[in-house]
């Protein structure tokens, strides 16, 4: 069990910054705390956002903005929220992991078979990052393909493009198990937009035609072959249910 030498709790999102961005004592942030924070293995001393975070949920111009610190059942429960969001959320695990877990600490966590984050990748996220000298908003893929562009900053929200029809299909050893490969789409002009979960090292936004040249990770559920045939599979079924051509 990793050690936690230090932890702080500010009050105040400067002051989170600052204790981030030390120099000589690496340091991880922590929200819901339902997942080991990336690099708490290299740092041991972490950052309690709770206290300063947003928790709140606003809608304006067919978009809904999420506070990092936002629980995973306030998103499911909120009437902002879209269909595919709320659906996807409920996988993310059980009731009381829901109201503990944050949206902020789902993004910044990535797991490869968040169903959640393909979605958010579907709805087109956006993520505002706060850093000592500015705030900027990344693409969620870019974030993603580039983790050190969260390096000493801090999600403070979500952002997504709420409108759109959307589809989901996964395969998984039961229907209440963690999806080995899950496929979420979304209505997009000119075409759709597609994410998969079970391929990649992350959730991936990709082009249909670029599946066969994808080289899944394998375990014990599944041979990477096997993930790259679902993948397929599942993203056709996908675009069918958007009333798109396979």
């Amino acid at each position: 069990m990793q050690t936690i030498h230090g932890y702080h709790r500010p009050a105040d999102l400067e002051e989170a910054l600052a204790l981030l961005n030390r120099s000589d004592t690496p340091t991880v942030v922590i929200a819901g705390g339902t997942r080991v924070a990336a690099g708490l293995i290299q740092a041991g001393e972490v950052v309690d956002i709770q206290a300063l975070a947003d928790a709140s949920i606003s809608s304006a111009d067919a978009h809904v903005s999420y506070g990092s610190l936002v629980r995973l059942q306030d998103l499911i429960d909120s009437e902002d929220t879209p269909a595919l969001l709320a659906e996807t959320a409920m996988r993310e695990g059980p009731n009381t992991l829901r109201h503990t877990a944050t949206v902020g600490g789902t993004v910044a966590g990535a797991d490869a078979e968040s169903e959640l984050v393909a979605a958010l990748l579907a709805h087109e996220a956006t993520v505002t990052i706060a850093r000592p000298d500015a705030q900027v908003d990344v693409p969620l893929d870019e974030l993603l393909d580039d983790r050190s562009l969260l390096d000493g900053g801090i999600i403070t929200a979500v952002t997504v493009d709420a409108g759109g029809e959307t589809a989901s299909a996964r395969t998984g050893r039961t229907p209440a198990d963690t999806s080995i490969v899950a496929a979420v789409g979304r209505v997009v002009p000119g075409g759709f937009r597609l994410a998969l979960t079970g391929v990649g090292h992350h959730p991936l936004l990709i082009e249909q035609d670029d599946i066969e040249r994808l080289d899944p990770p394998g375990d014990f559920r599944g041979s990477p072959a096997y993930r790259r045939e679902l993948a397929a599979v599942l993203s056709k079924r996908v675009i069918a249910m958007l009333g798109g051509a396979v």
